[in-house]
C-alpha cells in the first residue's frame, strides 16, 4: 500500500479505450483522441497515481494483487469499435470469479458501459450481474436537455452524491453522457436521467458497495474519453469516481522495532524523572539518582553503535551525564551534547537518532526532566527537491517517533533544542524538529469525528487523506517545511519571533494563520505544478484550522484557537461555509478563493503596520479579528478604555478576549473526548 492509489486499465480485453497514445494513433489514426483514455490516465498521475495498462496474460487474483483500482473501459468485438485489439471481449468465468473476489477482499473497480450494450458481443452484464447492477439495452433521448441540441448527447440530472459521508459529486455537478445506456438494479443513483428523457429518471453513474470493495458503474465511455474529459465537470468527476473506488488504505501503523536495551533505557529515565524538580536538579535521594544515572549512560552507551552517524553527540550525552552526577545532579547542564546534535545536517529518510536530554517539552512537560526519545528522519526525495526549488529551509526536520519517554505521551509535537536545559543560550539554533506523525494522526482523528458529528460529506479526495496515515504524514510535512519558513518571509512589521516581546496574543493569532494562509496559497501554486501531496495540504490546513485547533487547550489566551475562530467566521460570512439544518457544507470551488482574500487581509495589515506606531498596529490588528470574531463584550480594547502604560494595555487583555461561538461551545463539548484521546497518539 502507497500514499497514492494504483490503478489498472483494462487492454486485454478488446476494450474500445486505451490509455496509450501511441496504441490510439494505432487504433484511430484520423482521431485517436476518440479512442483514448490518455488525458485520464494523465490526470490521474498528476494527483500522484501510479497508472498501467494491462494488456496480456489470464486476468488473475496474482495479476490484480497490489492494485487499487481496475478500470475495465468498455470491451466490445472488432465488427462494432475500433479497440486494442487484445485478448475478446467475452470475460472467461475464472476472470469473473477472480474480479468478483479482488473487488471483495477491498479492491476497486471502474466499468464504463455503453449504449445498447448487448450488441458489443461482451459479457460485461454477467460481471456486473455480480454487484447487482444491470445495463438497459437502450439509447437515451432527451431533446430538452441536450448539448449542442444532440438528442443523444444529454445531461444528466445529478442525485444524491453522498455515499457513507463522502462527496462523489464535490466540484462535479456537471455531466453530459454521449449516447448513453440506463442501469438498473442497486447502488447510489449520482446521474440519472431527467424527467423528459426516454427513458426517464433512470441511473446513468452508479456507486456501489460489495464485500469491502467499491464498484463504480457508468453508462457512457465516451464522458472520460480524450476529446469529452475536458468539457463540463468530467475531469473532476473522473477523479472523485476513481479515488472513492480505490482500495482504502490500512490505517495502522507499522510496528517499531524497537530493542530491548531501549526499554530498559526507558525504565531507568521514567524511575530518575520523578526525583527531579521542574529545572532537572535532583534535590534529594541523590545516591538512588546517581545510580540512575550511570545506569542510563550504560545504557546509551550499549545502543550507540546502532547510531553510527551520531557517536559524537551520544559520547558527549554520556559526558554531559557524566558531569551532571559529579556536580551532585544541580541544575543539569547538556550544552556541549546539544552542540554536538546536527539533524539539520542529516537529513535523510529513515535515518533514525537517539535523543536523549534534559528537557521540557512544548504543550506537554513543563519541567526539564530527562527523556529519551527515538527519532526517525523524514526526508522523501519529493520533499528534498521541493525544498531546494523554493522553500530553503535548512533548519526544518520532520521526524516521527519510534519509541519516548514520558514526555512525549503529552500533546508535544516538535523537538526543539531550545527546550534543552543549558548553561547558556547558544548563540543560534541550526535545527528544529516536528513530528508529523503525532500532528497527522490527531488531525485524522479529529476531523474523522467532526465530519461525523456535523454531518459534513467530504470529497473523496479529502476523504482519502483523513483515511490514510502514510497520506496525511505527507501533507503535514510539506505545510510544516512552508510555514516554517514564511515566519521570516513577507512584508514583516515586528520581529516574526515574537515569543521574546510581550504583545496581545492576537498578534500571535495573526502571525501563525499569516504563515498557515501562505501555506495554502503555495500548496495551491505546488498542485499546479504537479506536486501531488500539495492538494492534500489544502484539506489538512483547512480542516485543522476549523475543527482542531479553536476546541483544543483552555481559553487563556489560546492564540492557535482564535486564528481557526477567525478562518471559520470569515468563510461563513462569506457563503462558503454554511451551517444549516444543524448541517455543515462547503462551497468547495469557493475555498481557495476565500482562503487568498483573508490572506490579502491580514498581509495589508502587515504591510500597513510598516508605517504604524505600534499601539495603532495592536488597534488595527484587533479590529480586524473583531469584525468577524465577536470580542468580549467586556473587552477594553473593543471598547478602547485603555491605559495609557504598554505593560497595563497588556494586561487589559482578557484572558479570553475572543470567546468560541456558540456553533464551536457545542462542537467542543461533543469532541471533548476525543480530542483528549489525542494525546500521546502517534
Amino acid at each position: 500500500m502507497t500514499a497514492f492509489p494504483r490503478v489498472l486499465f483494462d487492454e486485454a480485453h478488446s476494450e474500445a479505450w486505451t490509455i496509450r497514445r501511441e496504441r490510439a494513433e494505432a487504433m484511430n489514426p484520423g482521431h485517436p483522441d476518440d479512442n483514448g483514455y490518455t488525458r485520464a490516465a494523465e490526470l490521474l498521475r498528476r494527483l500522484g497515481y501510479q497508472v498501467a495498462a494491462f494488456t496480456e496474460g489470464p486476468l488473475t487474483a496474482s495479476a490484480l494483487a497490489g492494485q487499487d483500482v481496475f478500470v475495465i473501459a468498455h470491451p466490445a468485438a472488432d465488427r462494432w469499435e475500433r479497440t486494442t485489439g487484445l485478448g475478446s471481449p467475452v470475460f472467461p468465468v475464472e476472470e469473473l470469479d477472480a474480479v468478483e473476489e479482488y473487488v471483495r477482499a477491498g479492491g476497486g473497480l471502474v466499468v464504463l458501459a455503453e449504449h445498447e450494450q448487448e450488441k458489443y458481443g461482451s459479457n460485461l452484464t454477467d460481471l456486473l450481474a455480480r454487484f447487482g447492477v444491470g445495463v438497459a439495452h437502450v439509447t437515451v433521448q432527451d431533446p430538452r436537455n441536450s448539448h449542442n441540441q444532440v438528442a443523444a448527447w444529454i445531461r444528466g440530472v445529478q442525485g444524491a452524491g453522498e455515499v457513507d459521508g463522502v462527496d462523489l459529486l464535490a466540484g462535479a455537478a456537471r455531466a453530459c453522457f454521449y449516447r448513453a445506456g440506463a442501469l438498473t438494479g442497486a447502488g447510489n443513483v449520482l446521474f440519472r436521467t431527467s424527467a423528459d428523457a426516454d427513458p426517464a429518471g433512470e441511473p446513468l453513474v452508479v456507486a456501489v458497495r460489495h464485500g469491502a470493495g467499491r464498484v463504480v458503474v457508468v453508462a457512457d465511455s465516451d464522458l472520460f474519453g480524450d476529446d469529452s474529459i475536458g468539457e463540463f465537470d468530467h475531469a473532476r468527476l473522473w477523479a472523485n469516481l476513481v479515488t472513492w473506488a480505490a482500495r482504502v488504505p490500512s490505517a495502522a501503523r507499522p510496528a517499531a522495532a524497537v530493542p530491548a536495551e531501549f526499554a530498559e533505557l526507558k525504565a531507568a529515565v521514567e524511575q530518575l524523572r520523578p526525583l527531579q524538580a521542574k529545572d532537572g536538579s535532583v534535590p534529594e535521594d541523590k545516591t538512588r539518582a546517581a545510580a540512575l544515572v550511570s545506569e542510563i549512560s550504560d545504557h546509551v552507551v550499549r545502543l550507540a553503535p546502532r547510531f553510527p552517524h551520531d557517536a559524537a553527540y551520544l559520547d558527549a550525552v554520556v559526558a554531559d551525564l557524566a558531569k551532571w552526577a559529579d556536580n551532585g545532579l544541580e541544575v543539569p547542564d547538556f550544552l556541549d551534547s546539544l552542540n554536538a546534535f546536527h539533524p539539520d545536517e542529516q537529513r535523510e529518510d529513515g535515518l533514525e537518532h537517539l535523543v536523549v536530554f534534559p528537557m521540557y517539552t512544548q504543550n506537554g512537560n513543563p519541567s526539564r526532566n530527562l527523556e529519551a526519545v527515538w527519532i526517525r528522519t523524514v526526508w522523501p526525495d519529493w520533499l528534498a527537491k521541493v525544498e531546494a526549488g523554493r522553500y530553503d529551509n535548512p533548519m526544518f526536520v520532520p521526524i516521527t517517533f519510534v519509541d519516548f519517554t514520558s514526555g512525549y505521551d503529552t500533546n508535544s509535537a516538535v523537538l526543539f533544542p531550545e527546550t534543552v536545559a543549558v548553561r547558556e543560550t547558544p548563540a543560534r539554533f541550526s535545527w528544529g524538529g516536528i513530528f508529523c506523525d503525532r500532528e497527522a494522526a490527531r488531525f485524522r482523528a479529529v476531523t474523522s469525528a467532526a465530519a461525523e458529528t456535523l454531518k459534513l460529506a467530504l470529497p473523496a479526495d479529502a476523504a482519502r487523506l483523513v483515511a490514510s496515515r502514510e497520506l496525511a504524514q505527507d501533507a503535514f510535512v510539506l505545510w510544516d517545511l512552508i510555514h516554517d519558513r514564511t515566519h521570516s518571509h513577507g512584508d514583516l512589521p515586528f520581529d516574526p519571533f515574537m515569543i521574546k516581546q510581550r504583545m496581545p496574543y492576537w498578534l500571535y493569532s495573526l502571525e501563525e494563520l499569516r504563515c498557515d494562509l501562505t501555506a495554502f496559497g503555495e500548496a495551491v501554486w505546488l498542485e499546479d505544478e504537479g506536486v501531488p501531496q500539495a492538494r492534500y495540504v489544502q484539506y489538512a490546513m483547512l480542516f485543522d484550522r476549523l475543527f482542531r485547533f479553536p476546541i483544543t487547550g483552555d481559553r487563556v489566551r489560546n492564540y492557535d484557537g482564535l486564528g481557526g475562530q477567525l478562518l471559520f467566521a470569515y468563510l461563513h460570512r462569506n457563503g462558503i461555509v454554511r451551517w444549516t439544518d444543524n448541517r455543515l457544507s462547503i462551497d468547495w470551488p469557493r475555498v481557495a478563493g476565500g482562503v487568498a482574500d483573508l490572506r490579502g487581509q491580514v498581509e495589508k495589515l502587515y504591510r500597513d503596520g510598516i508605517d504604524r506606531a505600534k499601539l495603532a498596529h495592536w488597534l488595527a490588528a484587533h479590529d480586524l479579528v473583531a469584525a468577524y470574531v465577536s470580542p468580549h463584550p467586556a473587552s477594553k480594547w473593543a471598547a478602547r478604555d485603555l491605559p495609557e502604560e504598554q505593560k497595563a494595555m497588556v494586561d487589559a487583555v482578557l484572558p479570553d478576549e475572543f470567546p468560541l461561538s456558540m456553533f464551536y461551545e457545542a462542537l467542543r463539548r461533543k469532541l471533548t473526548d476525543v480530542v483528549e484521546s489525542t494525546k500521546g497518539v502517534r
